[in-house]
Order: C-alpha cells, then structure tokens, then sequence
C-alpha cells in the first residue's frame, strides 16, 4: 500500500491475485527487479492500488498491470494517472492511425441522455414496413440458395469463394431473426416469433434463448460483469463432437466443414468490430452511461457493398444500439441524422486488415486505465498464438 506522503509498505499477496481483470497462478517466475514500483508521485491521492508499471504510449505515459504470478511480498505505490485516451485530439488521430480507425469520437458529455439522442431522429426511422421487411427474407433466401447451387456446380478452385458468399448470405436469416428479436419486422408479434425461428434454423442456433440473452446485451452494454454468458457443458462439446461432427461432414461434405466453421466465425467478427477496440472502455453499473455506451461505445464499419446488402447493413450498428426499434432497412437514414447531429462523437471505420490485427492481436484483458492489454504482455509465456498472429497477419489499413 502507498500514501501520498510516498511511504510504501509491504503488501502481503494471497496465492491467487487479480491481475488486470484476471485471476493470476501462482508458481510463475518473478518479474525483473526493475518491475518493482517507485516511491509514490507527490500530490498522488492515498489508498490501496494495485501494482502497476508505467510505458509511454506515443509520448504519453499510461499504466498497466503486472503480470505477476508468484507468491511472496511486494511493494505497490502510486502512479501518475494521465487524462483520459479521448480527451485529446492529436491522441484521437494517432489513435486511428495505429488501430485502423477513420475516426474515433470524443467523449459524449455526461449530461447527454439516450432520449436527447432518440429524439434527434427522424420518425420515420422507426417506420415497419411489411414490403421491405418481405423483400430482406426473399434477398436472403435467394442468394441462400444460390450459395449452395455453387457450391454443388463450382469446380474445387472457385469453391473458397463460393464458400464466401453463402457465408455472407447466411448471416442474412441472422439479421433478419435479429430484427424479429427486436419487434422491427412485423407489427404481429406472432409473425416475427415464426419468422425469428425459421430464420435461426440454417444457423442450427435457437432463437428465444439467443433473444433473451441479446436484450440483455442491449440493456448492459459495456458492464463487463452484467453481460450475458452463455454456459456449456464438457460433456455436450464432446457429444456432439463426437455424433455431431461425423453426420454434418457425412451429409454436406467440405460445405458442411465450412459452415459450422467459418460462418459462425463471420458473425463473431462483426460483433467484435462493432463494440470491440483499444479506446472503447468498460464501465461499472455506478459509472455507466447509457448514451456514452450506446453511441461512444459502438464503431461504425463500412464493409464492402454486397456483403452490406446480403446482412442487411447490420454493419451500421450505431443507430441500432441508439434503438433496437430500428428496422434494418432504415439503419442508413437513422445513421445519416446521427452523423449530422451528434458526428464528432462517432467511432468510424472501414474494414482493413490492421482493424482486425488490432482487435485480434491487442483487446485481451481488461485494464481500467489502458482499456485493454494483450495476452502476450499478461502472460507471454503462455501466448505464443498471439504472437504468431502479430507476425502473419497483414498490417495495412
């Protein structure tokens, strides 16, 4: 523990600490002895901490958590606490020079509420229109189909692409169940709950748990500690590892393979992209702020166009978390309006590989001060995969 009259005295550590978020093992090496903190900074506020190093990012001093795992008596001490990442321009800008970002938003003001921020919309953005609604099912179902007959007539060299689309095409029954899960389909409730179970069935996911679960999402954006979990027995992994796997591959063949495989890795990158980045921050239920998590905390990503139209520009997800009631074919011009009010507060980006670098290779751990630390900094021992992914993947924007 440090004081502000940098006295520190020893911290006696248990043999299992929070590290970072996490909880540490102990029987780990000890860190290098110029780990170890410093007498506490003059004018730093008294209180017990965390042992924390400090870096220098882009000539800015941030924190992190040590990865300490072993066992023993350590001193702890008070560090400089520097201003918020989004307080400043020029760190906005390199910001989104090193992430990917076309722009990362300044922080919404405290006293903005989601309602001030729904109020600015236009009505007619919360407008169902049946023909609309009909013609995303039909887009959806039509290229679906298309999918799988070229699939079955491409020859072996065309079939990664062919794979690609109807990938794309099937996270479109997603948004449409999704819209469904929302009441943004259909004025019948009866209608959408049909519909959001027919939708749900090519992905073999069930639709009502998913809806409570992603309500729940909606309500707790960015609370790490409130968000929905999803629990799996080792024995259902297993089982359908071991049944499961044998009749998909037996009955679609590579096709097969490919959809419970890399579609559901489709699906995961949207959602990642979309609440997932270094600067977006986690919030406690006394801290959080429904306008900041909605609007500062979702990115806008720009995909190419026919990936947009065959999942219904879910891609513009800002006005989506603004109001679930939005149906997707009007997330555009709900978008436009936010763009024109409240643009400067907005997280922007196309999709390029260093975003997903970014994503892939540095939001791990959940650190208050630096938002995130990679795996490899926690635990470097144990994450050589990371850093195999720093190599390999492309780094351009």
């Amino acid at each position: 523990m440090a004081t502000a009259s940098g006295v520190s005295t020893p911290l006696q550590l248990p043999s299992t600490r929070r590290v970072g978020g996490c909880c540490s093992r102990p029987g780990s090496p000890a860190p290098g002895k110029n780990a170890f903190p410093r007498r506490a900074a003059a004018g730093s506020p008294a209180g017990t901490f965390f042992v924390k190093r400090d870096s220098v990012y882009k000539g800015q001093s941030c924190h992190q958590f040590l990865p300490l795992k072993q066992s023993g008596r350590l001193q702890a001490a008070v560090l400089p606490v520097t201003p918020p990442l989004l307080d400043d321009e020029e760190k906005r800008k390199q910001m989104c020079e090193d992430y990917g970002f076309k722009q990362i938003g300044e922080q919404l003001p405290d006293n903005v509420t989601l309602k001030d921020v729904m109020d600015s919309l236009p009505k007619e953005v919360f407008e169902i229109d049946d023909l609309k609604s009909w013609t995303s099912v039909l887009i959806s179902v039509t290229s679906y189909a298309l999918g799988i007959f070229l699939i079955s007539k491409a020859p072996w060299y065309l079939l990664p692409l062919a794979w690609a689309w109807t990938g794309t095409a099937v996270t479109g029954f997603f948004v449409i169940g999704h819209d469904c899960a929302h009441k943004s389909f259909s004025r019948n409730k009866l209608v959408e709950d049909i519909v959001g179970t027919l939708a749900f069935l090519p992905l073999i996911y069930p639709y009502e748990p998913w809806r409570f679960k992603h309500d729940r999402h909606h309500a707790k954006t960015n609370i790490p500690n409130e968000l929905p979990r999803v629990k799996i027995s080792l024995a259902s992994v297993l089982a359908f590892m071991a049944i499961g796997w044998p009749l998909i591959i037996l009955k679609s063949g590579i096709a097969g393979w490919f959809k419970f495989w890399f579609m559901p890795w489709m699906m995961s990158t949207f959602t990642m992209v979309h609440h997932t980045a270094p600067h977006i921050p986690f919030k406690t239920s006394e801290e959080w702020n429904a306008a900041q998590a909605q609007l500062n905390g979702t990115v806008h990503c720009d995909y190419p166009r026919w990936i947009e139209i065959l999942c219904h520009d879910i891609n513009v997800h800002v006005p989506h978390h603004i109001s679930p009631r939005i149906p997707s074919y009007n997330l555009r011009a709900a978008y436009d309006s936010i763009k024109q009010n409240w643009g400067k507060y907005i997280n922007e980006a196309s999709w390029n590989w260093r975003l997903m670098k970014t994503i892939l290779t540095k939001c791990h751990v959940y650190d208050k001060d630096r938002y995130y630390v990679p795996f490899d900094e926690v635990a470097p021992e144990e994450s050589q995969p990371i850093k195999f992914l720093k190599k390999v993947m492309p780094d351009y924007a």
